[in-house]
């Protein structure tokens, strides 16, 4: 079995007193879609931010096509970083940027590439997330928020990535709109051929671009398999989480009447 492609083993990260990963351990193959399902405020976004190299796990290893990424400074680190693209939660554009220059701010910015060239590839990563050409020409506020996240997708591919990550794409959509981003996120992805991680606890989402889930409890990867096997895992936490039950092993701290 080929290694996989993003491998983390027994990540552990806490702030303070507080344990926020306590050994996750998850892998994804090359060319594959994993989704990282779970409550509010358990880890995710942490776990994301290990692998990006913005925060230093505490221990444990992360390994990118077989290379160990944890601790990489300097040149290394820019040219691991210059391998990523991002959807951030909420799109995250700059309002004083117009659309284009959104889109290519990574290719202007961070690979000096001449604003011309970098404006055609803008136009044409538009284009491939069904945004026209006169689009590029507004600024963050005169669009709608799927519209938004559409040019967020835009920068996200901009660079032709290896690795995508997505940070709650459908957050603040209505359901018709998140799914129009998701047939989105899964034809980039295709088109790439990248290896992508998202988090969401959008179960609709998460159906539908992921090649593999992987659910996270109290810091833990507690079950990973196929998303056509997600309604037969047989592990009590995933079900209660995937049917939105207050009921069940889970158990919210909330005040009770």
């Amino acid at each position: 079995m080929a290694e996989d492609y993003i491998a983390l083993n027994n990540v552990k990260k806490s702030f303070g007193p507080k344990h926020v990963l306590n050994g996750v351990t998850v892998g994804v193959p090359k060319g594959h879609s994993l989704v990282v399902i779970g409550g509010s405020g358990i880890g995710k976004s942490v776990m994301l931010k290990c692998i990006l190299g913005l925060l230093q796990p505490d221990s444990g290893s992360i390994r990118i096509a077989g290379e160990e990424v944890v601790g990489l400074s300097g040149k290394a680190r820019d040219d691991y970083l210059s391998r990523f693209g991002m959807l951030f939660q909420g799109a995250a554009l700059f309002d004083s940027l117009s659309v284009w220059e959104n889109v290519a701010f990574g290719l202007i910015q961070g690979r000096h590439m001449a604003r011309a060239k970098a404006r055609d590839i803008a136009i044409e990563k538009l284009g491939q997330v069904g945004l026209t050409p006169e689009v590029a020409k507004l600024y963050p506020a005169e669009l709608s928020g799927g519209m938004q996240k559409r040019v967020g997708l835009a920068r996200a591919i901009a660079a032709d990535p290896e690795i995508i990550f997505f940070d709650e794409p459908t957050t603040g959509l209505d359901p018709i709109m998140a799914d129009v981003i998701n047939n989105l996120i899964v034809d980039c992805v295709k088109r790439l051929g990248a290896t992508t991680v998202s988090i969401t606890h959008d179960m609709a989402s998460a159906r539908k671009i992921a090649d593999d889930i992987a659910m996270i409890f109290k810091g833990e990867i507690i079950w990973q398999g196929p998303a056509k096997s997600i309604d037969t895992s047989g592990n009590p936490y995933v079900d209660q989480f995937i049917h939105g039950r207050a009921e069940g092993p889970i158990e919210m701290d909330v005040l009770k009447p």
